[in-house]
């Protein structure tokens, strides 16, 4: 996730060893917005496999590159805690905690089994054919105009109509809902996230209100009124739920189809080849979510730790760099390959752990039909003449415009 720039550069602890400092410009630099993925794929070539890094909207916290030391973090909360993982302005005085992201075991599973039911393979599987239908839906709207900006027509409203009608949140308010969520994961100017961040507060509290008065089948009636430890929901734990999932839910498969669709544009012999094998799908999405995979997952230390020599204290900050990760040439053979034949392995698109995405199971139903629905209707589709890609800063990683043309 993202944040508001700081004013001041981090403060590199007095432990930190100089030699590992490091100012890379991780999610805003130019080299990194060049090229993300590849800049990213590239750490493991020139950086240590943990380093400090001080670049300015990510910094003062230890980087992590190597799958093992990742998949190793997230799999131990009593070292690597999420509490205040996120970087989001709150307020002190009226505090909340982005649940169950920043809720670690035991109380973790109380807040997780809320939505785990409605997220369950079983619950996703059902909502297959409405999403094939919006699919077609919105391909239907420019499949005869010869091209399309992909971003806008296609890679938002698909997921985020899909999480909209799973939370029971207004579709006509898309556009707004998702300028809160650029504000807040993309924007450099700490006003702008401030700003983004007190409005869709104050419409989320309307909105619990609303559902508290008014239930329904959505997953913000379902937290609203949810039990844990035999007592009605705590009403700020109701309100920090909601605001994470409203904020996690609005970029991740957004960005990461539009990360997926310029790779297509340029690669029609693999466009062809997911088009001939059909029985690969699931295959076909986890190398790509390999691939390009969007976010970073941040720990802070419980206890001091030595990692591969490098002693890290008690409260020090830890960014798994999830995309580098994936591209870990120890656990990858030629990871920058897209393989669809590649051994299978836990990729790490979803972080992992206790603290796994909710929606993983959601977001691969998705990617999976609009693969098979857009490669069948228009097979044969390109960037725009004269396109050139541009990223969003952040820590989401995905372009701003992906215009297309058949």
């Amino acid at each position: 996730m993202g944040a508001a720039q700081t004013a001041e550069p981090p403060q590199i602890p007095a432990h930190v060893p100089p030699e590992l400092v490091r100012n890379l410009g991780i999610t805003e630099g130019e080299e990194f917005l060049a090229a993300p993925h590849k800049f990213m794929a590239g750490l493991h070539d020139s950086q240590p496999p943990v380093f400090f890094n001080v670049s300015p909207t990510h910094g003062g916290a230890w980087n992590l590159i190597n799958y093992e030391d990742a998949f190793f973090t997230l799999r131990h909360p009593e070292l690597f805690t999420t509490a205040g993982a996120t970087p989001f302005p709150r307020d002190p005085n009226n505090y909340f905690y982005m649940i169950p992201l920043e809720i670690d075991p035991p109380d973790h599973r109380k807040y997780r089994n809320i939505l785990d039911p409605m997220l369950s393979p079983r619950a996703i599987l059902a909502l297959e054919a409405s999403i094939r239908e919006l699919t077609n839906d919105l391909i239907d709207k420019f499949i005869d105009k010869g091209g399309c900006e992909f971003t806008t027509e296609f890679g938002r409203p698909l997921p985020v109509g899909v999480f909209l009608k799973f939370m029971g949140l207004p579709l006509e308010m898309i556009d707004t809902f998702v300028g809160w969520a650029m504000g807040l994961l993309h924007s450099q100017d700490r006003a702008t996230a401030g700003r983004c961040m007190m409005e869709a507060c104050a419409y989320l509290e309307e909105a619990i209100k609303e559902k508290r008065a008014n239930p329904d089948d959505g997953a913000v009636s379902a937290i609203v009124h949810a039990i844990v430890d035999g007592a009605p929901i705590p009403e700020r734990d109701a309100f920090g739920f909601t605001f994470f999932l409203f904020i996690a839910g609005l970029d991740t498969v957004f960005a990461t189809l539009n990360n997926m669709w310029v790779w297509l544009a340029e690669n029609p012999d693999r466009r062809k080849e997911i088009r001939d094998n059909p029985e690969k799908i699931g295959a076909i999405v986890e190398e790509l979510l390999r691939v390009f995979s969007v976010t970073f997952s941040g720990r802070t230390l419980t206890q001091d730790y030595d990692l591969h020599g490098v002693q890290l204290k008690k409260g020090d900050k830890i960014t798994s760099i999830l995309p580098a990760c994936n591209y870990d040439p120890k656990v990858f053979e030629n990871p920058r390959e897209v393989n669809f034949d590649r051994p299978r392995k836990p990729v790490l698109a979803f972080a992992g752990g206790v603290h796994s995405c909710m929606g993983a199971h959601l977001a691969r139903l998705e990617i999976k039909i609009c693969l098979q629905e857009f490669l069948r209707r228009i097979p044969e589709f390109q960037l725009k003449e004269g396109t050139k890609i541009e990223y969003w800063p952040g820590g989401v990683v995905g372009p701003k415009s992906v215009p297309l043309t058949w």
